[in-house]
Parts: structure tokens; C-alpha cells; sequence
């Protein structure tokens, strides 16, 4: 039997999760802990998309798709601890709560992403999590989010 795996590249991430560009939001997962914590990295590039328009001239990533890496980086977790690699995960949002924002993201920056699970289980479908999001250890947001993890019937 392999050892569980502690990290997750960018082909294992495409592997487990459905988001592609431009909404895949973490680059790689780290310090996985089965399905109990992990800690994602997102890289902020100017290249990004939404920073057409959010804002001309004073670009600052969207809370919500700071709120978004976090889920991406647990859905990540959970799917690495539970070897759903390859088996078409879908992930839905079903509650998003106790969000608060702290300071800016801004390209060029390095979000780390740190969950923990606060309910969940293999078997089970609905999960709940904490997440931080921060820059050089300087909190730029936090939320408890809900997710509804599933595969499809084949």
C-alpha cells in the first residue's frame, strides 16, 4: 500500500477537480492531512481575466474568488485523501458564511490557502470547511463555506 499523498501539482489539481481556465484558482495544494487540513497556493498574475475590470488601473482580485481558491483548495483535500483522481468530482456550493476581508490581493501577490474540515466524511456528500487566505502571513480573508461533493452516475 503507497503512502498517502501530502501534495497536489497542477495535473493531479485538473485531475481531481473540473475547473479550467480562467476558474481554476489554486496552482498547487501542499501539507495535505488526508481530508482533515491542507494548505493551497494560488499565484496572482496580472494576466488574470477579471482584472480587465476589477479595477481599470487599481486591479484587486474579487473576494469571491478569493472565497472560491479556498473551496478549489479543499475540494482538492478531500479529493486527493479519498483518490477521486480521474473520476469526474463535481462540486457545488451550498452555503457560503462568516466571510470577512481583511486586506487586498493584488497581482503579484502569493495567496496561500488554509483549510480544515469541520464536517465531513468519506462516504458523505456534504462537507463543511474554515478557510484563511493570506499574503506573507498577513490575513487578507476568511470564510466557512458548505460543499456538496459528488460524482457523477455512470
Amino acid at each position: 500500500m503507497s503512502a498517502p499523498l501530502k501534495s497536489a501539482d497542477i495535473h493531479l489539481i485538473q485531475r481531481i477537480i473540473p475547473h479550467r481556465y480562467p476558474f481554476l484558482l489554486v496552482d498547487r495544494v501542499l501539507d495535505i492531512d488526508g481530508w482533515q487540513s491542507a494548505r493551497g497556493i494560488k499565484n496572482v498574475s496580472m494576466n488574470e481575466p477579471h482584472f480587465q475590470g476589477h479595477f481599470p488601473g487599481h486591479p484587486i482580485m474579487p473576494g469571491v474568488t478569493i472565497v472560491e481558491a479556498m473551496a478549489q483548495t479543499a475540494a482538492v483535500m478531500v479529493g486527493t485523501a479519498l483518490g477521486f483522481a480521474d473520476r469526474n468530482m463535481l462540486i457545488y456550493f451550498m452555503a457560503i458564511e462568516a466571510v470577512k476581508f481583511r486586506r487586498m490581493v493584488v497581482p503579484g501577490d502569493v495567496l496561500e490557502l488554509k483549510v480544515e474540515t469541520r464536517r465531513g466524511k468519506p462516504g458523505g456528500k456534504v462537507w463543511k470547511f474554515a478557510g484563511r487566505a493570506e499574503v506573507a502571513g498577513e490575513l487578507a480573508a476568511e470564510a466557512e463555506f458548505t460543499a456538496m461533493m459528488d460524482m457523477p452516475k455512470d
